[in-house]
């Protein structure tokens, strides 16, 4: 095999943050820009309810010459509230069609899915997550993807004002040449904007954008 709420709102917690999570609050919709070492993607979607979201998402994997066009479904399965904390677990999915652009299947277009889950915990101080995604996209390839990521606020800000996290965020792809994948960043976020900037261990550069309303 070969390897896209404005602040917890009702949740029970007070931390003011846009995170990039997969399910906005009823009624949201959430646009996502995201670009690292591997590919390039936009993802639009809306959130009928607090638990599941709806949207479009569109890939551009720069090494497998790959263009993936999808609708994707996000479900949240589980949320765990504590007093000071929280925790989330989703399933991620879609279906659509994927366009290769080089290669031996150049110009070839074909059946393409994903799916996989995502968890986080966070709290005014640390944050921590881990997801992963298999992709199958027929006759043209398939492969598998996981990272994880962990967090700390170098200060505690107020409602309303910029908030920074430093994040470390490792990358597992198995069918890449570089098989692990070390990245840190800088995450900035006020009001319904946030911002995400580092450079990969092979001096790639890595920029997220993430906007609620």
């Amino acid at each position: 095999m070969k390897y896209l709420l404005f602040a917890l709102l009702g949740m029970g917690l007070c931390i003011p943050t846009v995170h990039a999570r997969p399910v906005s609050y009823p009624g949201g919709w959430t646009l996502m820009l995201m670009n690292d070492g591997d590919k390039n993607s936009a993802h639009i979607h809306y959130s009928p309810t607090a638990k599941m979201s709806l949207g479009y998402k569109f890939e551009h994997w720069r090494d497998k010459a790959l263009n993936l066009h999808a609708i994707q479904m996000n479900n949240l399965l589980k949320r765990w509230n504590k007093k000071d904390s929280q925790a989330n677990f989703y399933l991620k999915s879609g279906i659509g069609a994927a366009h290769s652009t080089s290669g031996a299947s150049d110009d070839e277009t074909a059946p393409a899915g994903f799916t996989g889950i995502a968890l986080d915990w966070e709290d005014r101080r640390f944050f921590a997550s881990y997801e992963n995604r298999y992709t199958y996209a027929d006759g043209i390839d398939d492969f598998y993807t996981q990272s994880a990521r962990v967090g700390v606020a170098p200060y505690i800000g107020n409602y309303g004002d910029l908030h920074t996290w430093l994040m470390l965020q490792i990358e597992h792809s198995p069918e890449s040449e570089d098989h692990y994948t070390v990245t840190p960043m800088v995450r900035l976020f006020k009001d319904v904007h946030l911002f995400e900037a580092g450079m990969n261990t092979r001096g790639e550069v890595l920029f997220n954008y993430i906007f609620r309303y």
